[in-house]
């Protein structure tokens, strides 16, 4: 049950994004269901096998490349999915950056609501 919460709150911060930068669309509802997914998977498995590859790169950056990387899987992403689209690079980076915060902010609050 918590699993498909952590979903939900994740297509809504997705959601939430495309609210703000005019750069990333979702057509529908369903395709932000779906692109919460495969980010979600994206992450969990694909991110962290980049992050040793490219390690000396994140160390020469003082951690920035991170950001780079995320910008990349997020536009690789949108540009697998149909409905779900992402402008550029940078467009990609600051989708990255603003998805991450909020899909933080929503699991803290979900976590907060569990401790009580």
């Amino acid at each position: 049950m918590r699993i498909l919460l952590v979903w939900i709150l994740n297509a809504v911060a997705l959601w939430l994004v495309t609210l703000v930068l005019p750069g990333v669309r979702v057509d529908d509802e369903l395709s932000a269901l779906i692109a919460a997914i495969v980010l979600g998977l994206v992450n969990a498995v694909i991110k962290p096998v980049l992050v040793i590859l490219t390690l000396p790169a994140t160390v020469l950056t003082l951690g920035l490349f991170l950001l780079v990387l995320n910008g990349l899987l997020f536009w690789g992403v949108a540009s697998l999915l149909p409905g779900f689209h992402v402008d550029g690079f940078w467009w990609g980076v600051g989708g990255a950056l603003l998805y991450s915060i909020l899909a933080w902010a929503f699991s803290n609050l979900l976590a907060q609501e569990g401790r009580r």
